[in-house]
């Protein structure tokens, strides 16, 4: 091609600017978040068929089946269910820690205002709900449960928002998603520490060593994810030899992640003007210069997006779609005899929730605004905002995760039945307030 044919050429489409990338980003993870609420409530249905046909007891036993390595005294491993609960997960929380760090460094809580109303909600809906569940079960065999009642499944609620398609504005959604975020990054570190015991502090200092050395290859220009995935996995192995749940891990090397891009729009336009086609001859097999502008070229389409976006657009679908039905399929499955089953559990949990959600997030939002640490986004208002506190209290996944650390064998199906019932009253009181209550245009 001639230097004149190329002056001739015109881009083909616009450069997208960084609103324009989070933009799509925002969208795609909302449509996949909704996808998946539809394929969580269908393993979440199975798994309840099943648990309750003449299969039962198969179906537990697959989940109980031992995998692992033993080499003479040596020995590693846990069972199927556990495996997908602790390593799994960790990857489930890794995306959730992601998505926080690209809403902190670009999103919508790059303004502290907008991100001190997410972060209020959250704490409100933690704290209380929590205080509620522990005034009905002090001094009972439940009270280690306390930690049941704080997180918010994202993709439920999202779902939940979903159904009402256009009528809920955007800014309803980001809120929520944000609330969600926040919450889930705090039951974790509740699960961390809160439901850690006999800690074992040589694994914690190697799992430091494990993190210096991921800052340290990342300061050196290191940009391999293999490379990391291997430094991850190091540092996840430790932190469960410490007695720290591993999961901590997933939340850690997601805030980590760098959320600037390395290639800017500018240097990637003036890489690609430089690439000219390859000469129709034998020297196209060579290592020639276009084919180091050519390899240069690809390198800066990919680095265009930081390391947060590419992560996260990889692993959304894999978590949205296989993990969380996975765990689903595992831990949802609650027979329905109701013999046997604590119900004071059941209703500490559903008080939580039910009642603690919204309480908490209403109050403590109204105080972040009322002594002007938080403001309003455009088009959110009270209406929406008590509907979408009373979504808030579908906890559904994390809530089953935190059950199946805090509660005993003979507890569990208590906090199952509380949590489902919790989750299904939550979402038709939500959803009925979106739709019926009238707007109050003042916020504040």
């Amino acid at each position: 091609m001639m230097p004149d044919q190329q002056k001739t050429l015109k881009p083909i489409g616009l450069p997208k600017e960084i609103v324009d990338r989070l933009a799509s980003l925002f969208v795609r993870f909302l449509h996949i978040e909704s996808a998946s609420g539809a394929i969580l409530l269908l393993f979440t249905v199975a798994a309840l068929v099943l648990s309750n046909s003449p299969w039962a007891d198969a179906f537990e036993h697959v989940w109980e089946t031992w995998v692992g390595l033993q080499i003479g005294a040596f020995e590693f491993g846990r069972s199927l269910r556990e495996w997908l609960n602790d390593g799994l997960m960790t990857l489930f929380f890794f995306l959730v820690a992601l998505e926080l760090k690209r809403e902190l460094v670009l999103g919508e809580l790059n303004e502290p205002r907008k991100a001190a109303l997410s972060i209020a909600a959250a704490l409100g809906g933690m704290i209380v709900p929590a205080a509620i569940y522990l005034t009905l079960q002090a001094g009972q065999a439940g009270q280690p449960g306390w930690g049941t009642v704080m997180a918010t499944d994202t993709a439920f609620v999202i779902g939940c928002l979903a159904l009402l398609g256009p009528r809920m504005p955007q800014s309803l959604r980001v809120f929520m998603l944000s609330l969600a975020i926040v919450d889930d990054i705090g039951a974790i570190l509740v699960v961390a520490i809160g439901y850690s015991s006999h800690l074992a502090w040589w694994p914690l200092v190697l799992a430091a060593l494990g993190l210096v050395i991921t800052r340290a290859i990342s300061a050196l220009g290191f940009r391999s994810f293999p490379l990391y995935l291997m430094v991850g996995v190091f540092i996840w192995l430790a932190v469960d030899a410490s007695g720290v749940h591993s999961t901590i891990t997933g939340v850690i090397l997601g805030l980590m992640t760098p959320a600037r891009r390395w290639v800017s729009d500018e240097r990637l336009y003036s890489i690609l003007g430089q690439v000219i086609a390859h000469p129709a001859s034998d020297e196209s097999s060579r290592d020639t210069k276009d084919r180091h502008t050519l390899q240069m070229a690809e390198v800066a389409a990919r680095e265009v997006l930081s390391p947060v976006e590419r992560l996260e657009i990889m692993l959304h679908p894999w978590v949205a779609f296989v993990i969380m039905p996975l765990f689903a399929f595992a831990n949802a499955g609650l027979p329905l005899t109701f013999g046997g089953i604590d119900s004071s559990i059941t209703l500490a949990i559903f008080m939580g929730f039910v009642l603690g959600k919204p309480l908490g997030i209403l109050f403590f939002t109204w105080l972040a605004v009322r002594l002007h640490i938080a403001i309003f986004p455009p088009e959110l208002n009270w209406r929406l905002l008590t509907g979408g506190s009373f979504l808030a209290g579908i906890g559904f996944t994390m809530a089953l995760f935190i059950a199946n650390i805090a509660f005993s064998e003979s507890l569990i199906d208590g906090a199952k039945l509380g949590i489902f019932l919790a989750s299904v009253v939550s979402a038709v009181v939500g959803l009925s307030l979106l739709v019926w209550l009238p707007g109050r245009g003042k916020t504040s």
